[in-house]
């Protein structure tokens, strides 16, 4: 009981809030047709959520969901999960499609409501732009112009300053423009918390709440697998144009992202040779972006080690973010230690709030130190 008092794990069950409008009304008395929400989330994707609810008919013909003037297409959206007194948010961005279902059982009538986050704002409308037309540009500009003077959006502060000297074509939406930017910079784009990210992967990040598995009391992890996969290259080349435009050079690139543990997830040590793959030659691209994409696909292949897992997100009391670094712990010495968020699935329904994970590390040993009462998890 003594533990429980000075214990700062939050232990209340978890709610789903789900705000609508500009002005971010609570949909409050939605909630009792409201049986499901899930958010998907991912590194590499937009963030996409969907409402499941059961709808009624009344008296005058109306559907309490579906006839409901806040449930249109376009109208902002904000889920945020509660844990007591605190609240974090798990996804904002627009409704996408709503989708109403009416079976033979007029008891069984549906409506689905499909959110995607605030990139779906950037892909509204095909733009042709010359960018550094009338001097060399930078991505960083070209970031900062997108996301905050067309969107309304705010640049993460740590954003990285990406590449200079340029003169592009922009012949697409904003969206695929700047996905377009992300990938000739190695860089990773994440729309979170009404800020956009745009730079490399942050495993140097502040580590989120350690997840817990086999902690006795203290245990909010449910399952957990592990994934070794020897067979991705250590190293990858690319052959760029040399000084004289006529030829080209072979340029080897190692990971550059910081080591996740005290053993690297590499095969060096195998006595086998070099493990290297070449990167494919995309035509008219530089130096500088041939470069980039070779180091962000070394960076991505030394995540050799992949985990999966589910946990009670009651319990976690936090919404785990992709794209940062979390601990692991109670998984024994070698596999314990710091992972990075690949992707996340929240859901909120009956049951509960489950938050299902995939995270990725490139290295062993465990460099966090023990959390909670592991011990007693095993006995």
């Amino acid at each position: 009981m003594i533990l429980d008092l000075l214990s700062d794990r939050r232990r209340e069950p978890a709610e789903c809030i789900v705000r609508l409008g500009t002005g971010g009304e609570e949909i409050a008395d939605l909630y009792p047709f409201l049986t499901e929400v899930t958010v998907e989330c991912a590194r590499t994707e937009a963030s996409v959520a969907t409402l499941t609810f059961e709808s009624r008919r009344e008296e005058d013909g109306r559907w309490i969901v579906q006839d409901d003037e806040r449930i249109t297409t376009w109208q902002p959206v904000v889920i945020e999960a509660v844990f007591g007194r605190t609240t974090e948010e798990v996804m904002r961005g627009y409704i996408r499609e709503i989708r109403a279902d009416y079976p033979q059982d007029p008891g069984r009538a549906t409506v689905t409501v499909a959110c995607q986050d605030e990139s779906l704002k950037l892909d509204r409308e095909h733009v042709r732009r010359v960018w550094g037309g009338d001097a060399p540009t930078t991505d960083q500009t070209i970031v900062t112009e997108i996301v905050s003077m067309r969107h309304g959006l705010q640049p993460h502060p740590n954003n990285a300053a990406g590449q200079s000297a340029l003169v592009l074509h922009q012949d697409a939406p904003d969206i695929r423009f700047l996905r377009d930017r992300a990938e000739a910079n190695g860089y990773e784009l994440i729309f979170s918390r009404g800020q956009v990210y745009f730079g490399p992967m942050r495993v140097d990040a502040e580590p989120q709440a350690v997840i817990l598995v086999y902690a006795g009391r203290d245990t909010h992890c449910l399952s957990f697998s592990v994934n070794s996969d020897a067979h991705q290259p250590d190293r990858v080349t690319v052959d760029v144009p040399d000084a004289t435009g006529s030829g080209t050079t072979t340029v080897t690139v190692e990971p550059d992202v910081e080591r996740m543990g005290p053993e690297a997830a590499d095969s060096d040590s195998a006595g086998l040779g070099d493990f290297v793959w070449r990167l494919p030659q995309a035509g008219g691209s530089t130096v500088e972006e041939l470069t980039a994409r070779a180091q962000q696909r070394v960076n991505e292949a030394a995540m050799k080690i992949r985990a999966n897992g589910e946990m009670d997100g009651a319990l976690y009391g936090h919404v785990l973010r992709v794209g940062e670094p979390v601990p692991v712990d109670g998984i024994g010495q070698k596999y314990a230690g710091l992972y990075y968020v690949d992707a996340v699935t929240h859901r909120f329904d009956v049951n509960g709030y489950r938050q299902t994970f995939t995270l990725l590390r490139n290295a062993y040993g465990d460099n966090v130190g023990s959390r909670g009462n592991v011990l007693s998890g095993i006995l």
